[in-house]
C-alpha cells in the first residue's frame, strides 16, 4: 500500500477509482463501524477485521489488476468507500463468477456515486478485463443496492440462501443480478 500518487484505474466525472493508501485506513476502519452501512452483513467490523480486509483487497488488486477499488471523491479528495469486481469466495449454482459490489460511506448515500462507480468498474470490466458476464447480490433486505443493480442495467434472475450464512439468518436470502456484455 502506497501513501504517495496511487496507481488510478479510473476515472468518472466525479470519481477516482484508485489502488488503496495508507489514509484510507481509519476512514475505512470508521465505514465498517458504522451500523447502518453494515445493516446488511452479519455484522459491523472491528478495526483489526478492516485493516486484514484492506490488505486482501490490496493484495487482490495486485495480483489480478483488479478488486474492490477505493473510491475517492474528485471535488473535496475525500475516500468515500469501495467500487468494484471481486470473486465471490462461496459456492453457489452460479459461481464462479466476477461480482461487482459497492460500500459507501453513509454522508455519500443518494447522491449517485455507486451508480456512477459501478457503471465504471462494469465498463472496465467489459471493455479492460473481456468478461462476458457480472454479477451482483445483496439481501433482500438492502433496496438501495438493489437500486444501484437496476440502475446500471443489471437484470434480476432471482433468489438464492448465501451458503455463507446459516439457516433462519434474516439475511440469509439474497437477491441476484446479472448483466452481460
Amino acid at each position: 500500500m502506497d501513501t504517495n500518487d496511487p496507481v488510478i484505474f479510473m476515472e468518472t466525472p466525479r470519481l477516482i477509482l484508485r489502488q488503496w493508501t495508507i489514509a484510507d485506513q481509519e476512514p475505512f476502519i470508521q465505514l465498517n463501524m458504522d451500523k447502518e452501512v453494515m445493516e446488511f452483513f452479519p455484522s459491523t467490523k472491528t478495526r483489526e477485521e478492516t485493516l486484514v480486509q484492506i490488505e486482501r483487497i490490496v493484495n487482490n488488486i495486485d495480483n489480478h489488476g483488479y478488486g474492490f477499488f477505493a473510491v475517492e471523491r474528485k471535488d473535496n479528495r475525500e475516500f468515500i468507500g469501495f467500487t468494484g469486481l471481486t470473486h465471490p469466495g462461496f459456492e453457489s449454482y452460479f459461481t464462479p463468477c466476477v461480482e461487482i459490489g459497492w460500500r459507501l460511506s453513509q454522508a455519500n448515500w443518494n447522491q449517485g456515486f455507486a451508480t456512477e462507480a459501478a457503471r465504471a468498474c462494469l465498463e472496465f470490466g467489459f471493455e479492460k478485463l473481456d468478461l462476458k458476464e457480472i454479477y451482483s447480490f445483496t439481501a433482500v433486505q438492502n433496496k438501495r443496492s438493489e437500486q444501484v443493480m437496476i440502475k446500471t442495467g443489471m437484470m434480476k434472475l432471482g433468489l438464492f440462501d448465501h451458503p455463507a450464512l446459516k439457516e433462519g439468518d434474516a439475511l440469509r436470502q439474497h437477491v441476484l443480478y446479472k448483466i452481460e456484455r
